[in-house]
């Protein structure tokens, strides 16, 4: 369900008319043969496309105000070839909506010793074209992304790379829908929060649907439709005869088809449930919501509208990756001297893109919720780097909180746990980790990926002006708690001055 070829950034690069036509055209030229190798390059995930050289700021005026207006452009690249005086920028820049990346290279290399001479200067400027552009938008106090280095190094690209999927997943909250069945779980004050104000801040749409609304899409499925359901499942797990024919599985497949159908017919991208709330509903979805979430949608259990709408940011952001990603939970401690852990859980919805090996389909009770047993999905999660990601409503403000971790192999075989787990060593310790996390106020629920890194969230932070505390090997509780006072200051300045 997940699209990126419809997305583009367009590269927009910087002149004037000072050093005469040819050099203008040796800028236009050299950009379209940077923007092909780049669009040609692994690391770009969707197209680049060429502007026009802007060199006056009716130009640039115009080039901004037409990304705002064009739905497929998730961003602007915008790259100083020679000197451009940033004052023709201003009002462009006053307008545009979209997100910024200053590519800070130049077309050339290395110096060429023996040849170079001041047309050559002229031509190449921008080691002093970047610095006027950087002072114009710190002067206007704007956000955006700075990238420095060849345009032809691996490196380099996967940064512009991971920057364009960041800005994919921001375009992808301020159009996106979020379907809450049912309310957050009673009491629970996390996975509370300001709605209007997650529309007003990040775009996102979020309104509630009772479970009626899902019993006409229930209705609609046939016998058959469920055959054909369990008939891939069959395929893509490992599942006994006895759990193939069980009206467990029947029912969960009936519910995934129902769901999907809601989905679609409603144009969400996001969903939320809670086991509090299951009237009409047989069981409490499991393979449904874990299947829908490899499908690339959002998901928060208990009614967690905020880690719903982030992990289907976070799955825009990582298509073509590898690792996946998932909702989490923190679910319970193994303290030791050689290394305290996090077993990371749900009760049913985790998504199989994290799975090591091919999960198994499963029915078992369970102890909440008042229903009859349902069907899942159970695997564990490959070791290797992850990060832990939080959404949290701070009353005068959003908050990211992220912790990286190691996720280990599972030595020790889990008979009596019938769920989809993982386990980790939060960095620097999950002493220090856990303190810094619950001095941040991060929530129970997570978003969890082994796809993306923390300098994806840093740059959606940045784009969308949320705070983000990252909690990583360098984490002090001292230096942590400095920051979150000195946050608390920051954006209090900030937010009036909106």
């Amino acid at each position: 369900m997940i699209n990126s070829n419809q997305s583009e950034v367009w590269f927009v690069t910087g002149s004037q008319h000072l050093y005469g036509d040819e050099t203008l055209q040796r800028v236009a030229a050299n950009t379209e043969v940077m923007v092909k190798a780049l669009n040609d390059s692994p690391e770009i995930p969707f197209s680049i496309k060429l502007k026009a050289t802007v060199t006056t700021p009716d130009q640039i005026h115009c080039v901004c105000k037409s990304a705002n207006n064009e739905d497929q452009c998730v961003g602007i690249i915008v790259w100083m070839h020679t000197f451009s005086p940033a004052k023709m920028w201003i009002q462009g820049l006053k307008i545009l909506s979209k997100p910024i990346a200053h590519f800070h290279t130049q077309f050339n290399e290395e110096i060429p010793w023996s040849g170079i001479d001041m047309d050559f200067m002229n031509l190449n400027q921008s080691a002093h074209g970047g610095r006027e552009f950087g002072f114009m938008v710190s002067r206007m106090r704007l956000n955006r992304k700075v990238i420095v280095g060849h345009w032809k190094d691996s490196n380099v690209r996967q940064r512009l790379g991971n920057w364009m999927r960041v800005a994919t997943g921001w375009h992808s909250l301020q159009h996106m829908k979020v379907a809450r069945l049912g309310d957050n779980m009673r009491e629970v004050a996390v996975t509370e929060g300001d709605k209007v104000e997650a529309q007003l801040r990040l775009g996102i749409s979020v309104n509630g649907y009772g479970l009626g609304d899902l019993q006409a899409h229930l209705d609609e499925v046939t016998s058959r439709d469920v055959e054909e359901m369990i008939d891939q499942y069959s395929e893509e797990y490992t599942i006994s005869d006895a759990v193939q024919q069980s009206q467990s599985l029947k029912d969960a497949a009936k519910i995934e088809l129902a769901l999907k159908s809601f989905l679609t017919t409603g144009g969400f991208e996001a969903f939320t449930d809670t086991f509090e709330n299951l009237h009409g509903l047989k069981q409490l979805p499991g393979i449904s919501v874990q299947r829908l979430m490899a499908e690339g949608y959002g998901f928060g259990a208990e009614g967690d509208w905020k880690t719903a709408a982030l992990l289907r940011a976070v799955k825009i952001m990582d298509v073509g990756l590898t690792g996946g990603s998932s909702f989490m939970e923190d679910y319970t401690y193994h303290f030791s001297k050689d290394g305290s852990m996090v077993l990371g859980s749900h009760m049913l919805e985790i998504c199989p893109s994290i799975a090591k090996n091919k999960p198994h389909c499963e029915v078992h009770p369970l102890s909440i919720g008042g229903k009859e047993d349902p069907a899942r999905l159970v695997f564990n999660v490959g070791e290797g780097p992850a990060i832990n990601l939080s959404l949290i409503d701070m009353g005068n403000r959003f908050r990211l909180v992220l912790n990286e971790v190691d996720v280990v192999e599972q030595e020790r075989d889990l008979p009596q746990l019938p769920v989809a787990r993982a386990l980790w060593h939060p960095r620097p310790t999950m002493e220090i980790a856990a303190q810094s996390w619950i001095l941040a106020g991060g929530a129970h629920h997570t978003v969890f990926s082994k796809a993306i890194t923390t300098e994806f969230i840093e740059d959606l932070a940045e784009i969308s002006g949320i705070e983000l505390l990252i909690i990583d090997s360098e984490t002090s509780i001292r230096d942590f708690k400095d920051r979150i006072r000195w946050n608390e200051v920051y954006y209090h300045s900030f937010q009036n001055n909106l």
